[in-house]
């Protein structure tokens, strides 16, 4: 999850919009739950994930939790390894990030950001494009450390939306850096890879301090 503080990754798009994209579907026989969230150190964040060949019941529920996981931890972004499922699943909604702006091209228009939110992708692909710009990321698997990270300023994304229909877009600014960093996660990336040299280092200590702290938990609730 891409945390919001500046950031979110802690922080279907609407049919008035196009007939591509629709909004989440509502999940009515299971109440929506919220999930734990992995920390760094759980092998999930290192898995790259499966494609969905089909969006089932159970991938709707998937979609429906981690949105009320999302919201829940004020989050931007939210890739499934972050719930400890290794698919090809993010979810995001850019809406409360006003100090972020992001923006959005439909067939090469520009549209409204949050028409197209909240945003489910499955299977997706990105191409980055534009110039590099640095900015300040977090995320909820690695609670209260962020850095400066540099990513292209836009993003080419063709994906499924949560009903398996394609959906094709161009977005920038904080939009753009949420995608990336969870596309990231979904093949096993996270944002301390893309981290320079000198600023890993110098979290050197909380990292490990975290990893060392989730392995634990983990090998203790395997001896339960």
């Amino acid at each position: 999850m891409v945390r919001y503080s500046g950031f979110g990754f802690l922080s279907d798009f609407g049919i008035r919009i196009s007939a591509f994209f629709s909004r989440p579907s509502a999940v009515t026989r299971h109440p929506k739950m919220i999930l734990d969230v992995v920390t760094y150190g759980h092998p999930a964040l290192r898995q790259r994930g499966a494609r969905i060949e089909k969006v089932t019941l159970e991938i709707k529920k998937l979609v429906a939790d981690m949105f009320e996981t999302m919201h829940t931890n004020h989050g931007i972004g939210l890739a499934a390894q972050q719930v400890g499922k290794a698919l090809q699943l993010a979810v995001f909604d850019v809406r409360e990030a006003k100090d972020r702006p992001s923006w959005l091209e439909l067939d090469g228009k520009p549209a409204p950001v949050d028409d197209f939110m909240p945003l489910v992708l499955i299977n997706p692909e990105i191409k980055p494009g534009g110039e590099p710009v640095a900015g300040g990321e977090g995320c909820l698997s690695f609670p209260e450390i962020f850095a400066e990270i540099t990513r292209p300023e836009s993003v080419d994304v063709k994906a499924l939306n949560q009903k398996g229909k394609p959906v094709e877009f161009r977005c920038g600014g904080l939009l753009a850096r949420a995608i990336q960093h969870e596309v990231d996660h979904l093949n096993g990336i996270l944002f301390i890879d893309r981290m320079s040299r000198k600023t890993k280092e110098e979290l050197r200590p909380e990292l490990d301090e975290l990893q060392a702290k989730t392995k634990a938990e983990l090998e203790s609730a395997g001896n339960r």
